[in-house]
């Protein structure tokens, strides 16, 4: 059975280049984004070159930012995403993250989750 084709990972992938810039400016170090095709064999290989991949199911990406703290989040073209944080002291686990409809959602849902992470970007505090 095939995940019905909910979001344009293509678009996906976008909305986090054009984020990408901003979190590193911030001091966090952002990941390749990783390509999973949904034909290929197991074990099944992710990929960095979209080109490698034919019918992508999965995007990735792995942020990291200060005192070990990291976000790892993973958006399936069904509308949902795998979200992981650890915010580097005491506080880690997943985010719900279902009925994304479009890659203006997912980017709209980063927005949220980074600063779940990594906390106020950008903003000393004393």
């Amino acid at each position: 059975m095939e995940m019905e084709r909910v979001i344009d990972l293509d678009q996906a992938a976008a909305v986090i280049s054009e984020r990408a810039g901003g979190w590193l400016a911030a001091g966090l170090t952002v990941g390749q984004v990783t390509w999973l095709d949904a034909n290929s064999p197991w074990p099944r290989e992710f990929e960095t070159d979209r080109a490698l991949v034919p019918d992508p199911v999965s995007i990735g990406v792995l942020i990291d930012g200060p005192a070990g703290a990291g976000l790892s989040v993973v958006l399936f073209r069904g509308g949902w995403a795998d979200v992981d944080y650890f915010d580097g002291i005491d506080d880690c686990g997943q985010i719900p993250a279902f009925d994304i409809t479009s890659a203006a959602a997912f980017g709209t849902q980063l927005d949220q989750w980074v600063p779940r992470a990594f906390g106020n970007l950008g903003k000393s505090e004393s």
